[in-house]
């Protein structure tokens, strides 16, 4: 993943106690709610993986995003990438769950970056447990949007849920 010399100097790790989330704010209350009430929970139950992002040595939260396993059923793949998969009922996958950036960070690059690093993260993974894909469920048409400028390919009964399959994103970095 490239960088800019602006985000030389951030770095993303797993969400700890140390890291102090209640200044953080991205704009969309649910997002920042989670990120404050709820994503400490996820991770000590793990049912959700939060990474978070931070500036130099400072454990303030500027980005995070989550990550975490889901299945999805055969059918609801659309049919060319269907007929490429073993006929198995469901077909594990990696979980994009959120991702925001801080109010602070918009128009840095910070977003890509987080996305990079969570494809980054999901392909490293899928080396030791299955994922064939990365699937979002966008919020709205600009999230859509962002990720559609990735390669994302909707589904096509549920447009806001998209995917990315594992061998593109492979190829991403290469």
């Amino acid at each position: 993943m490239p960088e800019t010399p602006e985000q030389t100097n951030y770095r993303v790790e797993a969400l700890a106690k140390q890291h102090h989330r209640s200044g953080f704010s991205c704009g969309v209350e649910p997002l920042d709610r989670y990120l404050r009430d709820q994503a400490g929970q996820d991770a000590r139950k793990r049912v959700a993986a939060p990474f978070v992002l931070c500036e130099g040595e400072t454990t303030t939260v500027l980005g995070y995003y989550t990550l975490s396993a889901l299945s999805v059923d055969l059918g609801a793949w659309p049919e060319d990438v269907a007929r490429r998969l073993p006929r198995y009922p469901v077909v594990p996958v990696t979980r994009l769950g959120r991702l925001a950036v801080d109010r602070r960070l918009r128009g840095k690059g910070m977003g890509e970056y987080l996305l990079m690093d969570a494809l980054r993260r999901a392909l490293v993974t899928s080396r030791q447990v299955a994922s064939m894909a990365v699937i979002v469920d966008a919020k709205d048409d600009n999230a859509v949007g962002f990720y559609r400028r990735y390669g994302f390919i909707p589904f096509a009964d549920e447009p806001k849920r998209l995917f990315l399959p594992m061998g593109t994103i492979e190829r991403l970095f290469a």
